[in-house]
């Protein structure tokens, strides 16, 4: 017979095993649905799109440090007459400060020093410091009225990608990676490139949970290429094994982790299946990807000499090109060095120098090859920068702190309008006064453009059904074509 303690221990662990398989066969055929390709690749994760898909894919630029919307796309004329002197009370309304300025006795309005200009047909202001992307200023929709809630870098940046300013939510990719599947056979769907700027010596730290799954399938998360030598890690046969001798492992693998998941029934091993099989296919077709000694003169020359140098914005704004053009789904580069506290106009100027022809080049070399209309671009930081300088102020330095209630992004391609601005700020560029814009509606909004309802894709976990945009996010129909 057995004893009270043993049948106590088999009933918790048949319950065990009875809650193990029932949550494996139902997450197993959930994830099946979800990997699986088809023809009909649009729907490869299992999910109907939910409107007609107006992009198939998504470059991402993010400007990690928050690029300061004074010298670049909100032009303030009426700043110049009043420098130097302290930001009206009525203006900042009690609005809280960072801990870098809240102990300064005064707060003095800087304006930028450098010039605006009207660009292309629709007379688009750019900041002198992007000249190349100026010349793209018919395919951009520049948004002046982006606010955000978080108003230090990492929270804000966390928001930005996952919807949340706490870390641990799938990122935007690993979303539309798990909505839509994969467009191609050899590639992850979402692929992550990090560039460090020249105008300063340190950046915003930046960390792989930004591109993670979260609570997804780790199927989902974003696949960061190095430039290094090997683009990604373990991705090359250790030293005395073949290609054929890595084949067989990974079937003898394969079969062992099937029979695991038969036993224990974690959807997890399946994902680990569908990733080892992944990197075996990207064997070839990452070194295909990145060797770029196809690639006409002309078009290198278009990106610009730092093309040349792998890491660097231009070389992934190129890779990104290539990556659009191999149906990877989301693109997502980030390139850090935008926190200028002090010295901006040196520093920024170096940003700038790094990025702006790269990213136009990007845009104009999406356009000749007919990609542009179904790829959207996206391009911005995780919030703005302050009217009043930070730190001591001179005719020729100055600083800008963090400014969460207003700042500009642009887009371009994927069905959205060109040569269009939208929303607009106060003359202190301190608070929106047209048309706000908030991260969730942005994020709802690149989802629509995809063909994807924002309430609709959604994951439960821990009893609760989670999404991208939590309960809030409205569809910004004003910005489509």
């Amino acid at each position: 017979m057995q004893t009270d303690s043993a049948l106590h221990s088999a009933q918790q662990c048949n319950r065990r095993r009875f809650l193990l398989q029932t949550a494996g066969s139902l997450g197993g055929a959930a994830l099946a649905s979800l990997t699986s390709q088809s023809a009909t690749s649009s729907s490869a994760g299992g999910l109907n799109l939910h409107n007609p898909p107006r992009a198939k894919r998504v470059i991402y630029l993010f400007q990690s440090g928050a690029p300061s919307q004074f010298e670049s796309f909100d032009y303030k004329p009426a700043l110049a007459k009043l420098a130097g002197k302290d930001l009206p009370d009525s203006v900042r309304d009690g609005q809280r400060l960072t801990g870098m300025t809240s102990g300064q006795d005064r707060f003095p309005i800087v304006p930028s020093l450098f010039p605006f200009r009207k660009h292309g047909e629709s007379g688009a202001e750019i900041c002198d410091l992007f000249p190349h992307t100026a010349k793209v200023a018919d395919d951009l929709l520049i948004v002046r009225s982006m606010k955000t809630e978080a108003i230090n870098h990492d929270p804000a940046i966390t928001f930005c990608q996952t919807g949340s300013q706490v870390a641990g939510r799938p990122s935007m990719g690993a979303w539309v990676a798990y909505g839509l599947g994969s467009l191609n056979d050899d590639l992850p769907s979402y692929v992550v490139m990090l560039s460090r700027g020249s105008g300063r010596a340190a950046g915003q730290p930046l960390y792989d949970r930004l591109w993670g799954s979260g609570f997804l399938p780790s199927s989902y998360q974003g696949v960061k290429l190095r430039a290094a030598a090997d683009p990604v890690l373990y991705l090359t046969d250790p030293a005395g094994c073949n290609r054929a001798q890595r084949r067989d492992l990974l079937n003898d693998l394969g079969q062992l982790n099937s029979y695991h998941h038969e036993q224990v029934g974690d959807p997890e091993t399946l994902a680990r299946i569908a990733q080892y099989e992944m990197a075996f296919r990207m064997q070839s077709s990452v070194p295909d990807l990145t060797d770029i000694s196809d690639e006409p003169k002309h078009v290198l020359d278009m990106y610009g000499e730092d093309v040349h140098k792998p890491g660097t914005y231009a070389r992934n704004c190129l890779l990104a090109r290539r990556l659009a053009e191999r149906d990877v789904r989301f693109i997502q580069l980030y390139h850090m060095g935008w926190d200028q506290h002090n010295d901006l106009p040196n520093h920024m100027g170096k940003q700038c120098k790094d990025t702006d022809q790269p990213q136009a080049a990007l845009i104009a070399d999406l356009k000749q090859r007919g990609l542009l209309n179904d790829t959207l671009v996206v391009w911005g930081g995780e919030f703005g920068r302050t009217v009043y300088c930070q730190g001591e102020l001179s005719a020729n330095n100055y600083g800008r702190d963090h400014h969460p209630r207003c700042f500009s992004i642009w887009m371009a391609g994927g069905s959205v309008k060109g040569g269009v601005t939208y929303g607009a700020t106060d003359d202190f560029s301190y608070n929106i006064v047209e048309k706000p814009v908030e991260v969730h509606d942005l994020n709802a909004t690149i989802l629509y453009l995809l063909g994807i309802d924002h309430t609709r894709l959604t994951h439960r976990f821990q009893g609760r059904d989670f999404r991208l945009t939590d309960v809030h996010g409205n569809i910004m129909r004003d910005w489509l074509a």
